[in-house]
């Protein structure tokens, strides 16, 4: 079974899903269970948290859920790979 990609999105591994959210958004990691990291970060309304889980590729349906957990714009997302 093939993974449906976004329209004119790469696809990125759990790696690079942590490394972006922490390096360009502000997020640290903030507990691991299993093959699932946490990131959290403190803003002006409070904490923001999301999981993020370590496969070679993670799902386009996936990767929405940890970006809207994380309240950041898919395209956002995608301009600082």
């Amino acid at each position: 079974m093939r993974c449906r990609r976004l329209p004119h999105h790469k696809p990125v591994s759990g790696d690079e899903v942590i490394r972006v959210l922490c390096n360009k958004f502000g997020f640290t990691i903030s507990g691991r269970s299993g093959s699932h990291v946490r990131l959290s970060k403190i803003t002006a309304d409070g904490k923001t948290g999301t999981v993020v889980p370590l496969h070679d590729e993670v799902k386009p349906g996936t990767l929405r859920g940890v970006l809207k957990l994380a309240k950041i714009d898919i395209e956002d997302f995608y301009r600082c790979i």
